[in-house]
């Protein structure tokens, strides 16, 4: 039976705490020997995750936490990110790839999340999102 390892990063929502999911994606990554490409699949996808957390889901109010849970089971990695706040209709998200919304600021996280990711899964309304990668 295959051993399964895992971690969690607990964060206040507060956009200054980044630079702990960077150290615990370089702690995953050095721990588990990720390939280099995956490691950049893994950074952006967790980053943009957090970062929506962060200020979608929580609305940036530092008294709401931030959960990322790591866990590695044979050929896999999936890191899961919860927020406190009342999740979102991931279903009715605008394509960052139409003309109309290709000069739009934001709204690319998810999509970036999806096309990076082996597997994406929504949960609780919303505020827990899943990402799978292969190692």
């Amino acid at each position: 039976m295959a051993k399964e390892i895992q971690e969690m990063l607990e964060l206040k929502s507060d956009i200054q705490n980044m630079p702990k999911v960077e150290a615990f994606v370089e702690t995953v990554v050095d721990r588990f020997e990720v390939a280099p490409e995956i490691y950049g699949n893994i950074l952006i996808s967790l980053t943009e995750a957090v970062t929506n957390a962060i200020v979608h889901g929580n609305d940036s109010d530092k008294n709401k936490k931030v959960i990322v849970n790591m866990l590695k089971k044979e050929k896999n990695i999936t890191f899961k990110v919860t927020d406190e706040g009342g999740g979102f209709d991931f279903s009715t998200l605008p394509d960052p790839t139409s003309p109309q919304n290709l000069m739009k600021i934001g709204g690319r996280g998810v999509f970036m999340m999806k096309q990076l990711s082996d597997l994406v899964v929504f949960s609780d309304n919303g505020s827990t999102v899943e990402m799978q990668f292969k190692v």
